[in-house]
């Protein structure tokens, strides 16, 4: 049997509430062949609040360890977007060298969903988003500092 170890970080807003639900449709894939380990992380805006970090300093050496990493979303008031974006989610890809962000798109037997009116046989869309330009990049001047012209 193979055993997948999951990080799991809710992070902030919604993914506080769809990683558990994320989780429960793992679970239900999960069959004698395959099972699911998960250990779940405080780190978000709300961890950032309480303790003026992000993520635990070793947090990328922590995750490291995974054969995945669930990542929710991140953001909150009162938390500057560049702290919140470069302090978890940026730190992240970067970390793990992630240049592109792939979103393949299936439709999977007995799961209802807006685009029912397709089949297996014609979906097939995959979405590529880059993780290298823009504010991504980490590259620049006063536009990533915060501080304005």
């Amino acid at each position: 049997m193979r055993r997948c170890r999951i990080a799991i970080i809710p992070g902030d807003g919604i993914g506080q509430e769809v990683t558990p639900e994320g989780v429960r449709v793992l679970d239900a894939l999960a069959n004698d062949a395959l099972q699911f380990e998960y250990e779940r992380f405080p780190w978000g805006c709300q961890y950032y609040l309480q303790t003026g970090r992000m993520m635990d300093d070793d947090g990328l050496e922590t995750l490291r360890r995974f054969d995945a990493i669930y990542f929710g979303a991140v953001g909150w008031p009162g938390v500057p977007d560049h702290v919140s974006l470069w302090g978890l989610r940026l730190a992240i890809c970067q970390g793990f060298d992630q240049y592109a962000n792939i979103r393949p798109v299936r439709l999977l037997p007995g799961v209802e969903s807006p685009l029912r009116a397709a089949t297996r046989e014609t979906m097939d869309w995959v979405v590529v988003r880059e993780n290298t330009e823009g504010e991504y990049a980490g590259i620049g001047g006063r536009n990533l500092s915060a501080r304005g012209p």
